[in-house]
């Protein structure tokens, strides 16, 4: 069978198809919001396109919203279909339904695992190896990605199929081990190859955050801002970069004003833009910004979603937001569907049992006995996401240890979060409040 212009064979005879799913790959590499009017393009063209059916599976997973589940199972179903009628299609086709087939039962960890096993004579296989990377990045295995981003690289060479991409994703990866100046090299060896390449990009704005380089950081998203504007809602979140380094500089104003225009300008239900929305107001306050009405926009989603825990980290998100909003119920149910979740099957029921319910319950101020908030700071890398997101979670702790007076927790914490990140204002105005609010309990006891 003959190779599309990503290196991936597929038996589709339809040229119009082939040339709309390559669209819809580069798409997905760029995080452009024509990706899925791509792939239904393809699906239009030749509706047993196998390749389209599983990225249509994928998308509908890796956007973790509980009615999104049965899409992703019919487009399953019609790509095993689609197989059939075409006496098995190709062998990279094949491995894509085996690897959707693990990732529709919450077997994220196993789907990643086959299209590595499945492409291991061909890694650098741009598709294969963007759904991998993304959905390790979504259980925050790290070390999972910088080995496949490793293997990629003895085979990579600039004139393959998405080199600038694939680099980008390496360059992330790296970034994730605190390997700063190796992932700043990377990133900007990407982003000058491939200029669209938003995942590059956002790999350097981390290196620069992480190392506290506000000036630095600053010029980076300003001077790409033509690239990444163009983006989908992954717009929003280089968006919380650029608030994040501003509010480092106590520039709260324009943070206020990015957080309406940029971050939030639409009120999305994607669990990514939640997470930043909720990540940013919660940092404001501490810093004792007045962010005004602003938790009250973020009232509706929360409600809607004080149910679905069908990504922990997304439901960690959602239940700051209800307990910012001080909605007991909704957030008691959620605690409690988090602790339903914890005993099912899956890799997130794991991660609810593990960590999801007991950082819940330090969240809603409802457990987390002395001298297990460190341990929940060690494991965070189970929740996903990448070091910067999680940095709430860390904080969040932190205030607790304060709060409580824990000094061995809280300097665990302060020690962790300060071998992958340079100091910075946020972590003394947490300790601050904290120590403040406790001093206040005390006085009207």
């Amino acid at each position: 069978m003959p190779l599309d212009a990503f290196d991936l064979s597929t038996s589709s005879a339809s040229l119009d198809a082939t040339l709309a799913f390559e669209e819809a790959v580069r798409g997905l590499a760029a995080h452009r919001p024509s990706t899925g009017i791509a792939i239904g393009r393809a699906l239009e063209a030749d509706s047993d396109h196998v390749p389209a059916l599983a990225l249509k599976g994928f998308a509908n997973l890796i956007l973790a919203r509980r009615e999104l589940a049965d899409p992703a199972r019919e487009a399953l179903a019609a790509a095993r279909r689609a197989l059939a009628a075409k006496d098995g299609g190709t062998a990279d086709e094949r491995a894509l339904v085996e690897a959707l087939a693990h990732a529709a039962e919450d077997r994220f960890a196993d789907a990643a695992d086959c299209l590595d096993l499945r492409f291991a004579d061909r890694s650098a296989t741009f598709l294969p190896f963007k759904l991998a990377h993304a959905l390790r990045f979504m259980l925050g295995d790290a070390a999972g990605m910088l080995a496949a981003s490793q293997r990629m690289m003895t085979v990579w060479s600039p004139d393959r199929p998405a080199a600038g991409f694939l680099l980008g994703c390496h360059a992330f990866a790296i970034e994730e081990h605190g390997a700063y100046a190796a992932a700043e090299a990377y990133g900007r060896q990407a982003v000058v190859m491939e200029p669209d390449d938003a995942w590059g990009l956002h790999a350097v704005s981390h290196v620069h955050e992480m190392r506290g380089e506000t000036a630095a950081g600053l010029a980076w998203l300003e001077g790409s801002r033509g690239s990444w504007s163009r983006c989908n809602n992954f717009s929003f979140h280089m968006a919380w970069h650029l608030a994040l380094l501003h509010l480092e500089r106590g520039d709260n104003e324009r943070v206020l004003r990015l957080y309406d225009e940029e971050v939030r300008p639409t009120p999305t239900d994607d669990f990514r833009d939640m997470a930043n929305a909720v990540s940013l107001l919660w940092r404001l306050e501490r810093f004792g910004v007045d962010v005004g009405n602003r938790w009250a926009d973020l009232a509706e989603i929360a409600r809607k979603r004080r149910a679905d825990t069908t990504l922990v980290f997304a439901a960690l998100h959602t239940l700051i937001a209800l307990v910012a909003l001080g909605d007991r119920p909704a957030a008691a149910e959620l605690v409690m569907a988090l602790q339903v979740r914890a005993q099912g099957n899956g890799d997130q029921a794991s991660v609810a049992a593990e960590l999801g319910l007991p950082l819940a319950r330090v969240i809603t101020g409802l457990g987390g006995e002395r001298g297990s908030l460190d341990r929940l700071a060690a494991a965070l890398p189970r929740l996903g996401g990448s070091h910067a997101q999680r940095d709430l979670f860390v904080l969040v702790l932190a205030e607790a240890a304060s709060r409580r007076a824990d000094a061995p927790a809280l300097r665990a914490i302060r020690d962790a979060r300060h071998r992958l990140k340079a100091e910075d204002r946020l972590i003394a105005a947490v300790d601050g409040r904290a120590s403040s609010t406790a001093a206040r309990l005390l006085a009207h006891r």
